[in-house]
């Protein structure tokens, strides 16, 4: 379902998860405290690195199988090179939400909500210092 402008979608689509993980990361990748880490440190290539996340939201929240990667281990590289500190964390999850809420809303999107609060909980655990 196409939305008009000021109309908000679910992400109970593809088409709709890849405009938001678009958007998330046209945000992310502007924000002074996280683009270092991803263009400096993990050297991100967007054309490999966006398929690879939108595949991982599909994944979540409609239940697709192609993303077969093992999440932590590619954060714990990254880790390894520059420590993830709690505020990384709670900066990209404040960044997630703000991309969400401009222009997401429904059943899924919540569910995109408790999820990205539990892997930003989950990997701060494991890997902060």
């Amino acid at each position: 379902m196409s939305a008009t402008p000021t109309e908000k979608v679910d992400l109970d689509s593809r088409d709709n998860i890849e405009r938001f993980v678009e958007s998330f990361y046209a945000r992310m990748l502007k924000d002074e405290q996280l683009a270092p880490i991803f263009w400096d440190v993990a050297q991100i290539d967007l054309d490999v690195h966006l398929p690879h996340i939108k595949d991982y939201w599909c994944k979540l929240l409609l239940g697709e199988t192609k993303y077969q990667r093992h999440t932590m281990n590619i954060h714990r590289q990254l880790n390894d090179k520059r420590s993830l500190l709690p505020a990384d964390f709670e900066r990209w999850l404040a960044l997630f939400m703000q991309s969400l809420e401009a222009d997401f809303s429904g059943p899924k999107t919540e569910r995109a909500k408790r999820v990205a609060t539990s892997i930003a909980k989950n990997m701060q655990n494991s890997l902060s210092p």
